[in-house]
């Protein structure tokens, strides 16, 4: 089950950093948006969540489209849309 992580984020987002930092340091890949920086996606992050805040971090499972929103700051939710992908990484990670 193939998963990718998208990362809204903007350039003055503490939480935004919490989030990447957190991502990078269990080993996995994301792809974030800067709104600061790609103004024309914002119109998908309100799709995607409803609101303007960041972080947005959405988990899509590749095969099925389904998609895991976490807006903010949530670890718990976060850490169980990447519960898969974590168990799928090296012991050390």
């Amino acid at each position: 089950m193939a998963k990718t992580i998208t990362v809204y984020s903007t350039n003055t987002c503490a939480y935004c950093l919490q989030v990447k930092k957190w991502l990078t340091a269990k080993g996995l890949p994301y792809q974030e948006i800067n709104l600061d920086q790609q103004p024309e996606h914002i119109d998908d992050l309100l799709k995607v969540s409803g609101q303007m805040a960041v972080p947005v971090t959405v988990v899509t499972d590749e095969d099925t489209k389904q998609q895991s929103v976490t807006v903010g700051w949530n670890l718990p939710k976060l850490t169980d849309a990447v519960k898969d992908m974590l168990n799928q990484l090296p012991a050390s990670a």
